[in-house]
């Protein structure tokens, strides 16, 4: 059986991001993970614009042909991810939970968004919005 390619995609400019996309392991038999930086162009972020979803209030883990977005893609990544590792077992504990997820999914963005102002970071702005360059 074929195994659907996982892509997650994310600010590599973010040290946080950077740093969880790094460290997320997901069990063997779901498949590989490829880790794609969303600053650079190519047609998986034209399909994330084209779906309408901003990358820069949050990561996209695309299975097959489905695309999951902040709250749900941390979910969905604890539930496929491997539980070996203390940074694992962690995500696991936190993010099984979707409505845990959905809560605490919000609390992580402002803190990252605030990480990127002070490290004085653009934004990706993928979907072309007016005056939404800076965080």
């Amino acid at each position: 059986m074929n195994k659907p390619e996982l892509l997650l995609v994310y600010d590599k400019k973010c040290p946080a991001c950077n740093t969880y996309c790094k460290n997320i392991r997901i069990r063997e038999t779901i498949g590989s993970l490829k880790i794609i930086d969303a600053r650079k162009n190519s047609r998986v972020m034209d399909k994330i614009t084209k779906s309408g979803l901003d990358i820069d209030q949050g990561m996209v883990l695309i299975i097959g042909e489905k695309l999951y977005y902040g709250s749900d893609a941390m979910h969905a990544l604890a539930l496929i991810s491997s539980r070996s590792g203390i940074f694992n077992r962690i995500n696991y504990w936190i993010f099984k939970s979707k409505s845990v997820s959905s809560l605490l999914y919000p609390v992580l963005r402002i803190f990252r968004n605030l990480l990127l102002k002070i490290l004085r970071k653009t934004k990706i702005n993928n979907l072309s919005k007016n005056k939404n360059k800076k965080f």
